[in-house]
């Protein structure tokens, strides 16, 4: 293969437009990978352990977030309702397994027990706490 022997180095005025729509390519790639629209919710840091069994049935989730305050579907609900709420979804479906707890890691003791004990008021027969899985450790280097 013949290459050609007198190639010349482009020393002209580069055109705006082509790094132009590049720009805009790159921002527009940005844009729609980011987040955008907030989600909702409260901050939640679950304690870690081994990984644990899950559920494959429907239950009911209720996060607690550190001081103390319930969120049952998206609302933030006082002991009384929260065990009404429940009460209503248990007998609407009786086949719920269990109620799966989402508390922070910095929630009191006296909290979960009297979560746990609304839950069983309202019927439920079981409940969880849920926790995040340990960080799977980093693998060492392999050397040769």
């Amino acid at each position: 293969m013949r290459f050609p022997l007198r190639v010349h180095i482009f020393r002209g005025q580069l055109e705006a437009a082509p790094f132009l729509g590049l720009f805009m390519l790159l921002l527009m790639l940005l844009l729609f990978s980011s987040r955008l629209v907030s989600v909702p919710g409260v901050p939640i840091q679950l304690p870690q352990t081994e990984p644990l069994p899950g559920l494959t049935e429907p239950m009911l989730v209720v996060a607690v977030d550190r001081h103390g305050q319930f969120y049952f579907e998206h609302q933030v609900c006082d002991p009384a309702t929260l065990r009404a709420r429940l009460a209503t979804r248990v007998s609407s479906e009786p086949r719920l397994p269990a109620l799966v707890v989402e508390a922070d890691r910095d929630v009191r003791y006296e909290v979960l027990v009297r979560l746990s004990l609304l839950a069983r008021e309202a019927g439920l027969k079981q409940v969880l706490l849920a926790t995040r899985p340990a960080p799977v450790p980093e693998l060492a280097p392999v050397r040769r």
